[in-house]
């Protein structure tokens, strides 16, 4: 239990390197606390995105994965009828995992 504790905590690090945490690329500090703030809000994404969101071998992607496949593919925002409608492209391979997970974040509980 100890040993897979750690592996967890290891893999957290590392998706926070990947994130953004590797180095602070501003000049002072209040400026660099604003830039940990911002990363340490992308982790807690990272952390519940997959729980709440993604199903199977998706769950156990990284964060360069994750970037790649879902978070770069091209879509419009499209506003119509006082509806604000989110139009993926086709022939992206993981559109479906993207519409999947959209949805299932739909039918989550209003926390408000």
């Amino acid at each position: 239990l100890r040993h897979r504790l750690r592996a967890r905590a290891e893999d957290r690090i590392r998706a926070a390197r990947a994130t953004g945490l590797r180095n602070l690329p501003l000049h002072t500090t209040a400026q660099n606390k604003i830039w940990l703030e911002i990363v340490q809000i992308a982790l807690d994404l990272l952390a519940w995105m997959p729980m709440l969101a993604l199903n199977g071998t998706a769950r156990l992607w990284e964060p360069r994965r994750l970037r790649f496949r879902l978070f770069s593919a091209a879509a419009q925002l499209v506003t119509t009828g006082r509806r604000r409608i989110l139009r993926l492209t086709r022939h992206w391979p993981w559109t479906n995992l993207i519409t999947g997970a959209l949805e299932r974040l739909a039918l989550l509980p209003n926390p408000g």
